[in-house]
């Protein structure tokens, strides 16, 4: 299937309340509200979304999926996604365009190295598949790599996951879709959520530029913009948004098969099924909404990705774009309850959301349900950067996406 559902272009007539109310209809909000009609028996659930249904960050990301955090709590979270990632096509009876390639990610220097090294234990333990190779077994793997010592950034080994891997966005998205609206969830598109109603320190609906809608619970789930309706609550997340850049190629035969990753040269490399090339790159550093980015970084990416990959320098660009990443302090996300009873909040992934999909729809829709953290999301809660039991993801492995 190519084309996105027949129903996608009919609404449903709004009701005036919902048991539960889910603030974005990303990849995020739509495994939500899947997960909260599957597994909770939760489908009197709205997915609102101020724009086209999945056409955030769901629309705008490189794609990879992997699980090989180091961080118990990050290992965790993350497995039990490509768990579910591992069935999800049969699960939602819809082609996903889910492969394991692997995904290797590289070591430029000693740091990465022991880094590297470490994590791949650390993984194991966690019982997470996880292997290091050698310069010369990255070559075996990636033909066409430039494994030189002479490079600026020479390889001196990779970890790899082996089950790790690439998905189309647009299709999982669709895919969660149609089975919500299977379960009898409604999905509400070009319906901007303006504010909240409140009964006390309960939150009881949502104003919308549609009219307000009651809600029994209020699930927020919008990439870039949780802060803001925090905000107009009374609280603070402490949440930076920053231009994530990526690109494509023009379309090329197949001439690689697997992820590759570079953080210290930031470029992440994989080959879509149709043959062009998506390449991610680090953040921009200044904070922002443009969802264009920078040029330098562009610019800084391609001039890694052709001294990694010489073939590319044949290759002509086809389009560039930048989601809007929410970075916390740790980088890590912020999922569960709120100071605002009724109200919970889901964001902060920073480049782990499209990968976190499925995990993270299942244990939000289980916090959700039962009113309380999911043991994979209590980590990740709100109070942690009160009492400084942070999961500093980023500054441990120092690996982006």
């Amino acid at each position: 299937m190519t084309e996105p559902p027949e129903f996608l272009w009919t609404e449903p007539q709004l009701r005036r309340g919902y048991d539960v109310v889910i603030v974005g209809a990303g990849g995020h909000g739509l495994a939500t509200a899947y997960y909260l009609a599957l597994n909770h028996g939760i489908t009197n659930v709205a997915v609102l979304e101020r724009g086209w249904l999945a056409g955030g960050n769901m629309a705008r990301n490189t794609t990879i999926i992997r699980s090989n955090y180091l961080w118990d709590e990050s290992a965790a979270i993350y497995e039990h996604s490509l768990r579910l990632w591992e069935t999800l096509a049969d699960d939602l009876d819809y082609d996903i365009l889910f492969s394991q390639r692997g995904v290797l990610n590289l070591a430029h220097n000693l740091s990465d190295v022991r880094e590297g090294r470490r994590r791949v234990n650390a993984n194991r333990l966690n019982g997470i598949d996880a292997e290091w190779l050698t310069p010369a077994e990255v070559k075996k793997l990636v033909p066409i790599i430039n494994v030189s010592e002479d490079l600026r950034y020479p390889i001196m080994g990779a970890t790899f996951q082996p089950r790790g891997g690439i998905a189309k966005h647009d299709y999982v998205a669709w895919a969660y879709a149609r089975a919500a609206h299977r379960l009898g969830v409604h999905l509400i598109q070009n319906c901007e959520v303006t504010g909240f109603v409140r009964d006390g320190e309960r939150v009881t609906g949502v104003t919308t530029s549609r009219g307000t809608i009651e809600a029994g619970r209020v699930a927020l789930c919008a990439a870039g913009h949780t802060s803001v309706l925090a905000a107009s609550l009374g609280f603070r997340l402490p949440l930076q948004s920053h231009p994530l850049q990526a690109l494509v190629s023009e379309l090329l035969e197949q001439v690689l098969n697997t992820v590759v990753m570079s953080n210290a040269v930031h470029v992440y490399v994989s080959q879509a099924h149709k043959g062009e090339l998506v390449m991610g790159a680090g953040i921009d550093a200044y904070n922002g909404y443009g969802q264009r980015g920078s040029f330098h970084v562009i610019e800084s990416q391609l001039a890694a990705a052709v001294e990694l990959f010489p073939i590319f320098a044949r290759a002509h660009v086809l389009r560039t774009w930048a989601g809007i990443v929410d970075v916390s302090p740790d980088a890590s996300p912020i999922l569960g309850l709120t100071p605002v009873e009724n109200l919970f909040i889901n964001c902060g992934w920073g480049t782990g959301g499209f990968k976190a999909t499925p995990g993270a729809g299942w244990v939000y829709a289980d916090t959700i349900a039962g009113g309380r953290p999911h043991p994979l999301a209590a980590p990740f809660a709100l109070e942690r950067f009160t009492t400084g039991a942070l999961v500093d993801e980023h500054g441990a492995a120092a690996v982006a996406h």
